[in-house]
């Protein structure tokens, strides 16, 4: 590390380090220990910043733990086994109300008191970072170890005790406000599902439209009718795939996979053999609903592709609406309401693995207001999903920005910055 501002200078972490303490390496019952019981943490206690007592595991009630390896407030914990991206984690332990004790995997270093705060943020830049993952070994980044004199090897830069406890000092205010903005950030993508859901609530009991219907000089409507899907639209199942079997010519297929909600992945479009005197009854054309048979039953969207020639497997339905009664994207909507509040779960057969069967689906109730009030409702729901659409995308940019400025400050208050010399 050059440039460093006067008067500091590089160490390696064991010249400050007074001593390492490991703990025990047991079968323990994995959940966290309850009143009266003792426990060891997990790796994943000291892995994300903070120290998290609730990931950690009880021992037997034979077992027996030395109480200087009981994890106490103030203790900078370091994880000597995680991945590569994660190896080396370090968190100084803020409050502890369980009886926990260090594990082999998760040390305790003795560090001087005025150079603790300064060594647990250090050991988080990304120069220290790479040397720890550098110094890691094992067969697989999924699983790195560093040793105790590996881990003592690592340089970290060392500044006057004065100037460690302004900049820790600054670290400490300025990476709070960065946590509570992360902790608002990531309570959002929640409250947007939350939003939709009520949008889509309010669009299949009659609130969303109620200001329309009354504009339309129509009646209000306690309940909209509801009848089958079979009296409103066609559907059938796909064609089985079967390579030994099937002949004709090759032609593009959706899967099960290929469907996500609203919206189609053709990423990984596969080929199957069709005979020409089949094609005319599975090709999927404009406004056709593909609704998932299984895997998450019910998933479903609507086919906007032209007149691209592609045909459907047996793991999916084609719906298709009688569009002068029936919105192919209010079928959706009413789907997707259906299947969140679990009340396409009623239709499904099977145990482990559910499926929805063609009778099942062509059972299914779909509230039906007039096809004026549908296509209003779909404009109302559009342009509100448009809404939290741009807004998710804003937010995601926003927590991506807010993921940069950890490093970035660390960076900066190892180059001198953070504080005036």
């Amino acid at each position: 590390m050059s440039g460093l501002p006067s008067g500091w200078c590089e160490t390696e972490l064991g010249a400050l380090i007074e001593h390492i303490q490991a703990g025990l390496n047991l079968k323990c019952e994995e959940r966290p220990p309850r009143d009266g019981e003792k426990g060891l943490v997990k790796i994943s206690a000291v892995t994300w910043g903070r120290f998290d007592e609730d990931q950690s595991k009880t021992l037997p009630s034979d077992a027996t733990a030395a109480e200087t390896a009981r994890i106490v407030p103030g203790d900078l914990l370091i994880s000597r086994a995680n991945t590569i991206e994660l190896v080396g984690a370090t968190v100084i332990v803020e409050d502890v109300t369980r009886a926990l004790y260090l594990s082999d995997k998760v040390l305790r270093l003795v560090v001087p008191e005025e150079s603790k705060r300064w060594i647990n943020y250090a050991l988080k830049t990304a120069e220290a970072r790479k040397a720890i993952q550098d110094a890691s070994s094992g067969n697989q980044l999924s699983m790195r170890n560093i040793s105790q004199e590996n881990l003592r090897r690592v340089t970290i830069p060392l500044a006057p005790l004065p100037e460690q406890k302004r900049i820790a000092d600054k670290l400490d205010s300025v990476l709070a406000r960065v946590d509570a903005c992360r902790n608002r950030l990531d309570r959002i993508p929640a409250l947007l599902k939350r939003f939709r859901q009520s949008v889509l609530a309010a669009a299949t009991d009659g609130r969303l439209t109620q200001d329309w219907r009354r504009s339309e000089g129509l009646s209000e409507v306690a309940a909209y009718p509801r009848v089958r899907l079979s009296f409103v639209a066609t559907s059938r199942l796909g064609k089985m795939l079967d390579k030994a079997k099937n002949s004709g010519d090759l032609v593009p297929y959706l899967r099960n996979v290929n469907v996500r909600w609203y919206s189609f992945d053709l990423g990984d479009v596969q080929l199957m053999r069709v005979e020409p005197w089949e094609m005319s009854d599975l090709f999927v054309r404009e406004g056709d609903v593909l609704v998932c048979e299984g895997g998450e039953p019910g998933r479903c969207a609507i086919w906007r592709s032209g007149d691209h020639r592609f045909v459907f497997q047996k793991a999916l339905h084609r719906v298709r609406p009688d569009t002068t009664r029936l919105h192919p994207e209010w079928l959706v909507h009413s789907l997707k309401f259906a299947a969140e509040n679990k009340v396409l779960d009623v239709l499904f057969t099977g145990t482990t693995i559910k499926h929805l069967t063609g009778v099942a689906l062509a059972n299914f109730t779909i509230p039906l207001p007039s096809i004026q009030e549908q296509h209003e409702i779909v404009r109302r729901v559009e342009t509100l999903f448009a809404f939290a659409d741009r807004l998710e995308a804003r937010c995601a940019a926003a927590r991506k920005q807010a993921g940069q400025l950890t490093p970035a400050l660390l960076a900066k208050a190892f180059r001198g910055e953070l504080v005036p010399q």
